[in-house]
């Protein structure tokens, strides 16, 4: 019996007239140049008609090459489009990449093939000045509407410094404020229905009860939901252009502060990627420091989101004992790497320090006591008559709507999905784990809860072997682009004190090439791609975030409900602004 084609061979006996050629990556992620004209073609046929589709657009965003130096054996383009497509029944990724020419490129939108890729275009716009022509209202999104230029185009300034001294006068205070102003008929949204008139109200943009600065504007029939209009960009701090001036080394701190909750979380999937580049393979000691610590914050974060999300919904008592359990984790965090919410301790190539003395029984002193109080929280919450009525039933989507909008985490698995990248695609030594994934089937708010709660008792299995089976050896790879080196060098030669000197002053200089790792995040996937020129720091940073994605599905899983239902669904969906935003 024939083997079935590879993707890329497949593509190119059917699309042979637009794909261009194949570009070989260091993260082996199958990666296809294909003509303007032919990507919608072929993304249609990806999601659509080919065998163990790819329904979820993974990522979409661009990339300015031109001032890169490194691009033999690729298409000629001043920018470049990247569809990152993902395949769960293949479990398998494909990068599609369309080459643009002149100043202001153009492609066609691809929003009616997944509805994710609404504010994708949205922000490639507003980043690069690509536009997607058929974009029903392609405006600002991260950005406000009188930002001039497009920041990561390569001519606009990194920092503030190059801008000038910033200015507020009477005249520009009143334009600033006036386009904040909404306007219902841009979306196509009517203040009246037929015989009845409608209202809108603006929720928003303040932080209780949106879990950040978010506004979401609600058309209203009464109390009843007819549509929403999110609107996110005002906490938009241009991590990933930071990416671009920062060293390879320097930007981890920035990394803390994306999905804030999250720790060294979010330095996993840099480095990692980082690594890839580099060539780097770590010890397994640093391997499973790295799995203990993320676990550690998986659980913090899921404490925070599970307090707060009771509480919106009317039960005052426990978000008090979560925090308190939340600082236990800190006091542990804190004694290992000195920081709490942001200690930025992972590195390229390793970890910033051995583990301290006396780590051990503080982590099983947690182990011990934490299953009991999970327990207690079930009994208090999970069997509340009121949690159940105001959860069960609201806030649902199903699968084929979870893959279009590009949902992860704990939200596919509520839709009956056991998608884990920890499980389908080991990173760090997953592999040698025994771990559950906890699914369910109806993905409403009342499954997500479920399946976040008894992820924290998978992430203690999980820390619990970390304990029992901490590996000896070194804390950091022995190799010359790990950074910093290892000190005890440093201290004995010098020169390896000239390169330890080098390579947090100026950073590594890491081969060119470009690669993606995702990991399992506290909230779905996190991944970075990342493209070095063979440079000190990153030619384009992306951070592909779960909360983007997330929010986009709010408006289609809240017509028809109530207003109190809509803060039941952002206190479940479980993001934060900073994750959305960057």
């Amino acid at each position: 019996m024939n083997q079935p084609a590879p993707i890329v061979d497949e593509l190119r006996n059917r699309f042979n007239d637009t794909v261009l050629m194949e570009q070989p990556t260091r993260d082996d992620i199958p990666t296809i140049w294909c003509t303007c004209d032919g990507v919608p073609d072929i993304l249609g046929y990806l999601k659509n008609t080919i065998d163990r589709p790819y329904r979820m657009l993974y990522d979409l965003t661009a990339i300015d090459e031109r001032w890169r130096d490194h691009r033999q054996d690729q298409p000629k383009g001043d920018f470049t489009v990247v569809y990152h497509l993902l395949s769960t029944d293949r479990n398998q990724d494909i990068r599609i990449k369309v080459p643009l020419e002149g100043e202001h490129p153009c492609l066609t939108s691809i929003r009616d093939i997944w509805s994710s890729a609404d504010w994708y275009e949205r922000e490639v716009w507003d980043m690069f000045g690509i536009t997607f022509d058929g974009h029903p209202h392609l405006r600002r999104i991260l950005l406000p509407a009188t930002w001039e230029g497009h920041p990561l185009r390569k001519e606009h300034p990194a920092r503030a410094t190059e801008m000038g001294p910033f200015q507020l006068p009477v005249d520009k205070q009143l334009r600033e404020e006036d386009a904040l102003r909404f306007h219902p008929e841009q979306y196509g949204l009517s203040a009246r229905r037929e015989d009845t008139d409608l209202m809108f109200l603006n929720l928003g943009p303040q932080h209780p009860g949106t879990h950040g600065v978010f506004r979401i504007a609600l058309q209203l029939d009464g109390e009843e939901i007819v549509d929403a209009v999110p609107e996110i960009g005002f906490h938009h701090r241009g991590a990933e252009k930071m990416g671009e001036r920062q060293t390879w080394h320097t930007y981890i701190p920035y990394t803390d502060r994306i999905d804030y909750l999250g720790g060294v979380m979010n330095n996993l999937p840099y480095v990692l990627t980082v690594e890839k580049l580099a060539g780097i393979n770590v010890p397994d000691r640093v391997k499973v420091i790295r799995i203990m610590l993320a676990e550690f914050f998986r659980i913090a974060s899921h404490l925070v989101w599970y307090g707060t999300f009771v509480q919106d919904i009317g039960a005052m008592s426990p978000v008090f004992f979560m925090f308190n359990d939340r600082e236990r984790i800190f006091d542990i965090i804190t004694a290992i790497t000195g920081g709490r919410m942001h200690p930025s301790w992972f590195r390229i190539g390793g970890v910033a320090q051995d583990l301290p003395d006396g780590w051990e029984e503080l982590v099983r002193e947690f182990l011990r006591s934490m299953p009991k109080r999970l327990k207690s929280y079930d009994k208090m919450m999970m069997g509340n008559r009121i949690l159940k009525i105001r959860t069960q039933g609201i806030g649902a989507f199903t699968l084929d709507q979870a893959l279009d909008w590009g949902v992860t985490g704990p939200g596919l698995r509520a839709c009956g999905l056991e998608w884990d990248f920890r499980k389908k695609r080991p990173y760090s030594g997953y592999e040698q784990f025994e771990f559950d994934i906890p699914v369910a089937q109806r993905g409403d708010c009342f499954d997500r809860t479920v399946v976040r709660i008894e992820e924290i008792r998978q992430s203690l299995r999980i820390i619990e072997q970390c304990v029992n089976q901490m590996p000896g050896g070194p804390y950091k790879a022995d190799h010359p682009l790990a950074t910093p080196p290892i000190k005890e060098h440093t201290l004995k030669d010098i020169e390896t004190l000239i390169h330890h000197f080098l390579g947090v002053t100026w950073g590594p200089v890491i081969p060119p090439g470009e690669a993606c790792v995702g990991v399992e995040a506290t909230k779905g996937n996190n991944s970075y791609y990342l493209i070095s020129d063979g440079g000190i720091h990153a030619y384009r940073a992306r951070i592909r975030t779960p909360s983007f994605a997330h929010l986009q599905i709010i408006p289609a899983i809240s017509r028809g409900l109530m207003v109190p239902d809509l803060l039941a669904i952002l206190g479940n969906l479980d993001y934060v602004m900073a994750d959305v935003d960057r």
